[in-house]
C-alpha cells in the first residue's frame, strides 16, 4: 500500500490538533510543529475541513480544531477524505471487479486485502496513536519481528 505524503502529513497535523485538546491552531503553527511545508499543510487543511474532520474559525483566536473527538477519527477516515476508497482496482472497488479463467479468484485477493486494511486502519484512531495503545489486533501485528523486515522480490 502506498501512503502519500498528503495522508502522512494530514495524520501528523490531526495528531497535533488532538494533542492540543481543542485549542485552535493556525496552519503555520501546525506545519512548524511537525516540520512540514506550510503551504502544503494549509492546502491539506482545506481538504480536511471539506471532509468534516476539522473546523476553522477566523480572527485573533482563530485557527483549526478537530471537528470530532480524537477517538472518533480513524486513519481510514483520513485516507478516505484525502485519497478516496482504501482499495481500488482500476478505479473500481474490489467487490465490483470480476475475472474469468485463470484469474477467476483474483477478486477474492483484492477483497481480502481491503478487509485487512480496514482491520488496521478503521480500528486505529487518533487517540490510540497518541496514547500508544493500539488495538490488540494491530499491536499483535507489529509485535511480530517479521513485520519490521523489508521484503525483496523473490
Amino acid at each position: 500500500m502506498y501512503i502519500s505524503a498528503k495522508v502522512d502529513y494530514a495524520t501528523r497535523v490531526l495528531l497535533t490538533l488532538a494533542a492540543d485538546h481543542g485549542t485552535p491552531m493556525r496552519g503555520e503553527a501546525l506545519a512548524t510543529a511537525q516540520g512540514l511545508p506550510v503551504r502544503f499543510v494549509e492546502n491539506t487543511l482545506v481538504d480536511l475541513k471539506r471532509a468534516g474532520l476539522v473546523t476553522s474559525h477566523r480572527g485573533v483566536d482563530g485557527g483549526y480544531r478537530l471537528a470530532r473527538a480524537p477517538k472518533d477519527i480513524s486513519v481510514a477516515d483520513i485516507i478516505r477524505a484525502l485519497e478516496g476508497p482504501l482499495a481500488e482496482v482500476h478505479g473500481l472497488r474490489p467487490d465490483q471487479r470480476s475475472y474469468e479463467g485463470p484469474a477467476e479468484h483474483l477478486q477474492d485477493v483484492w477483497v481480502a486485502l481491503r478487509a485487512a486494511m480496514r482491520l488496521v486502519l478503521e480500528s486505529t484512531t487518533l487517540d490510540r496513536i497518541l496514547t500508544g495503545k493500539l488495538p490488540p489486533r494491530v499491536a499483535n501485528l507489529i509485535a511480530d519481528p517479521d513485520a519490521w523486515e523489508p521484503r525483496k522480490l523473490r
